[in-house]
This record gives C-alpha cells, sequence and structure tokens, in this order.
C-alpha cells in the first residue's frame, strides 16, 4: 500500500468484506484520497474495474498507474452521469469513506482545522468559489446560527454568530486563528478542542454541500446497483449516519417504507448491517480517526 502516508484507509478488512469483491467486478470508490481503500480493492478484482471518484486535485498525485483503475477528478455526486458516459452504468458495489481525510487536516494552508493559522478556505474541490471566509463574512447572524446548530451542535451557536457579526463590522475574519480566538470564551476550558471542532465540521459541512452530496449519492446508488450489489458507507457524524441509516432502511430520507396492494413492503435494499459496525480495540490505538467511523452496508435487492 504505497499511499498510506496520505491517509490510513478506516476498517479497512471490514469494507473489502462487505463489498463481497469478485475478480471480474466493477466497483466504485467515491473518495479515493490517497488510495489506501482503492488500491485494496485492485489486488482483489484482476479481471475487474474500479471507478474511483475525488474532486480535490491532491488526490491526482497519489494516483497509481494501474489498467483497471479509472480516475473521476470530480464530486461523487455525479456517479451516475459518469458510469453512463463510461457505459457501465450498472456496477457491483459503491464505496463511500466520508468525511474529511488525514491529509486534508495536516494540510494546513487548505484551513480545515484550527491546530493551523491559515486562511479561511475548507474547499474541498479547490476549483469552487464558495470557501468559509466568504460565509463567515458574508453570511447573517441567523444563517450563521442556522449552520452552527445544525451542523455542528454548536451549544452558543447564537452568541457566536452575533460576535462575529459584530466583529467583521471592523475588521474581515481572514483567519482559522482568528475565528478560534473569537469562538473560544464561548467554550469550555476541558471541552476547547471538541468544541472548536464541532464550528469548523459546520462551516466545513456547508461550504461542500456535504450533506446534500451524500444525499444525491445514496439515491444515484438506487440506480447504479446491480441486484446484489453492495453500498458500503463509512460516515464519521451522527448527520451522516443518520441519513445512511434512514435510507439504506427504507430507501429514502423520510423513514416511509413503502408496501403494495397486499401489504408487503418494498424495499430497495436488504441490510447486511443491523447496527453500525465500528473499528476495532486494535485499530482504535493505531488509527485515531476510526473512533468516530460508523460503517453501514447493505445490498441493492
Amino acid at each position: 500500500m504505497e499511499n498510506l502516508k496520505y491517509h490510513i484507509p478506516v476498517m479497512l478488512n471490514e469494507c473489502l468484506t462487505g463489498l463481497q469483491l469478485k475478480r471480474d467486478g466493477i466497483y466504485v470508490d467515491v473518495t479515493y484520497g490517497g488510495g489506501g481503500h482503492g488500491s485494496a480493492i485492485l489486488e482483489q478484482i484482476p479481471d475487474g474495474k474500479l471507478y474511483a471518484f475525488d474532486q480535490d486535485n491532491d488526490a491526482l498525485e497519489t494516483l497509481t498507474d494501474h489498467p483497471n483503475l479509472v480516475f473521476v477528478n470530480h464530486n461523487f455526486q455525479f456517479i451516475k452521469n459518469f458510469l453512463k458516459y463510461f457505459d457501465d452504468e450498472k456496477v457491483d458495489g459503491i464505496l463511500a469513506d466520508l468525511g474529511i481525510s488525514s491529509h486534508q487536516i495536516d494540510e494546513g494552508d487548505r484551513g480545515f482545522s484550527f491546530r493551523f493559522d491559515a486562511e479561511l478556505d475548507m474547499r474541498m474541490n479547490q476549483d469552487q468559489t464558495l470557501d468559509a471566509y466568504e460565509i463567515v463574512n458574508t453570511y447573517s447572524a441567523e444563517e450563521l446560527s442556522k449552520i452552527f446548530k445544525v451542523y455542528g451542535e454548536i451549544r452558543y451557536g447564537w452568541k457566536l454568530a452575533n460576535k462575529i457579526v459584530a466583529y467583521r463590522k471592523n475588521k474581515a475574519i481572514s483567519t482559522t486563528g482568528e475565528l478560534a480566538d473569537i469562538a473560544e470564551e464561548f467554550t469550555i476550558p476541558k471541552q476547547r478542542n471538541k468544541e472548536l471542532a464541532q464550528l469548523f465540521q459546520a462551516l466545513r459541512i456547508e461550504v461542500n454541500d456535504e450533506l446534500g452530496v451524500l444525499k444525491t449519492l445514496l439515491l444515484n446508488s438506487l440506480d447504479c446497483l446491480k441486484p446484489g450489489g453492495r453500498l458500503v458507507v463509512m460516515s464519521y457524524h451522527s448527520l451522516e449516519d443518520r441519513l445512511v441509516k434512514t435510507f439504506m432502511q427504507s430507501g429514502n430520507f423520510e423513514g416511509d417504507v413503502e408496501t403494495d396492494a397486499f401489504g408487503r413492503t418494498n424495499k430497495p435494499f436488504k441490510l447486511i448491517t443491523r447496527k453500525p459496525v465500528t473499528a476495532s480495540a486494535a485499530e482504535l490505538v493505531e488509527n485515531t480517526r476510526s473512533r468516530s467511523a460508523k460503517l453501514r452496508i447493505a445490498e441493492r435487492i
């Protein structure tokens, strides 16, 4: 695994088992990153094909020259469009390792973490225009408060939103350090890092429309998976996990299970995991990012 320094793949064996890989199968890794999961998949499909999506240009630097790999430098919300373009509209499995990679966090100038003082950015797609700077400096107090509450579950969201609006009247908030300093007075000292992480998570979700993109992927999976094809999704916070859980159970985001005229349920998936799979004790020690990971697996009916 030549790219593990970029990002250690979380629950690698569990993901591979969940996909039920076939030698000649066609699979999609919608968050290729450093290729940790993707490289392992390619090793087990010598006669198959892997479509790998990643909108982050940094992922281009980790690509391997593998004849069975087709890399798509776009957001995975376009999975259906590209599979149709490549004449592989139905696949045997889709893997989604959601959230942010270790590489993106550790690249301080990307602005994903309060551990580094960098420009407010947080764009996974560096070509898009909306960034964290624009959100922090142009959104109203009401809009900011809603983002903080819904995406970060931040208890002091309204107070912080008002302070941000008051602060930027005199000076634009340009860096992650400035934002962290503004928010720090509302945090509980022992929970400072956790609460600042929630703030940065909320902004990152808004910048990248992460929940909207996830919904599009899940809906597209209904059309892209063959009968018996596996949907394997790993999430890192409750907002994502609730969406994935509800969709796998019902095929929609409201949790409404359709029934026919005879009262028989019409579910598009069979649940392979009724409860989320979590990392082993050994992995928790080796890779701290795995602590919040929840893996859910479903099979297309």
